[in-house]
C-alpha cells in the first residue's frame, strides 16, 4: 500500500494539467532565454565526426518492422562513421537557417533541452572516455579519459549489457531551456523529447545493422556525478546502449 507522500507521480500528473481558462500567464523574457547549445571549450580534445553517409539501399519500413531491443553484443569495434550516423539520427541539425536550426527530432517549442553524452568503450581509433556531443559543430568533446564501463553499469542498476556495449549514450535535460517557456509543465515535455530521441536511436541503430537498447532504470545522481552535472539545472533522464549484434 503506497503512502500518500509516495504518490509524487500522481500529484505531478494532476498538478501539471492544463485547464481551459486557467492557463498560466507567463511573459517570455527573450533577453534571458537559455542558450540553445551546450559546448565544452576546455574539452581535452575535440573529434570532428565524419559527414553522415547514408546507404540508399536501406528500406525505411524494414527498419520500422525489424526494430527491437538487443541486450547482447559482440566485442567488435564500431566505426566513427557509425557513431556519426547514430548521433546525427538522434539529434543532428538537418535544416539550418540564420536564426534557427531544425533537427532530426521534434522538440516542444523548438527548445531542444536534451544533451547527449557518449561513453566510448569500443570504437575504432577513438580513446575510451566520456564525450559530449557538440550538436552545432557535429563533434565529440572529450571530457574524461579512461574506462568508465563499470561506473556506468552500476549507475544503470548493474545491468551488464552496459559494460558489454561498444558505446553507451546518456541523455540529460538542461531544464531551464524548457522551463523558460513552459514553467512547471516543462517536465512533461522533457520526457517526451527524450523519448523522441530514444526512438530515433533505435531506428538509426537498426538501419546500421546494430543492436540497441534504451534504459530508464538508473541511479540518477550516480550518473549525474559521473558527468559532473548537478542534477538540478541539468539531470540525467535516459540511457541507450549500442553494439554489434
Amino acid at each position: 500500500m503506497e503512502k500518500d507522500s509516495d504518490n509524487y507521480g500522481d500529484k505531478f500528473q494532476q498538478k501539471s494539467k492544463y485547464s481551459r481558462g486557467k492557463l498560466p500567464q507567463h511573459y517570455l523574457d527573450w533577453s534571458n532565454k537559455p542558450k540553445t547549445y551546450k559546448t565544452y571549450p576546455n574539452a581535452i580534445i575535440k573529434i570532428i565526426l565524419p559527414k553522415p553517409q547514408f546507404d540508399d539501399s536501406i528500406k525505411f519500413w524494414d527498419v520500422i518492422k525489424n526494430r527491437k531491443s538487443t541486450r547482447k553484443f559482440k566485442k567488435e569495434y564500431l566505426s566513427l562513421q557509425e557513431i556519426s550516423l547514430l548521433l546525427f539520427g538522434m539529434s543532428g541539425l538537418n535544416r539550418i537557417f540564420p536564426q534557427f536550426a531544425f533537427r532530426t527530432v521534434p522538440s516542444a517549442g523548438g527548445l531542444f533541452p536534451i544533451e547527449i553524452y557518449s561513453v566510448v568503450f569500443n570504437v575504432k581509433d577513438v580513446d575510451l572516455g566520456i564525450y559530449h556531443y557538440n550538436i552545432r559543430e557535429h563533434t565529440l568533446e572529450l571530457l574524461k579519459l579512461g574506462d568508465f564501463s563499470m561506473e556506468i553499469t552500476k549507475g544503470c542498476l548493474d545491468q551488464m549489457m552496459v559494460a558489454n556495449s561498444s558505446v553507451t549514450f546518456i541523455l540529460t535535460a538542461v531544464i531551464e531551456r524548457s522551463k523558460w517557456k513552459y514553467l512547471q509543465r516543462c517536465y512533461r515535455y522533457l520526457y517526451l523529447d527524450a523519448g523522441h530521441i530514444g526512438q530515433n536511436f533505435y531506428l538509426a541503430a537498426e538501419a546500421l545493422g546494430l543492436g540497441a537498447c534504451t534504459i530508464g532504470a538508473i541511479y540518477d545522481d550516480e550518473l549525474n556525478n559521473l558527468l559532473d552535472i548537478d542534477g538540478i539545472n541539468e539531470t540525467t533522464l535516459y540511457v541507450g546502449v549500442v553494439g554489434k549484434k
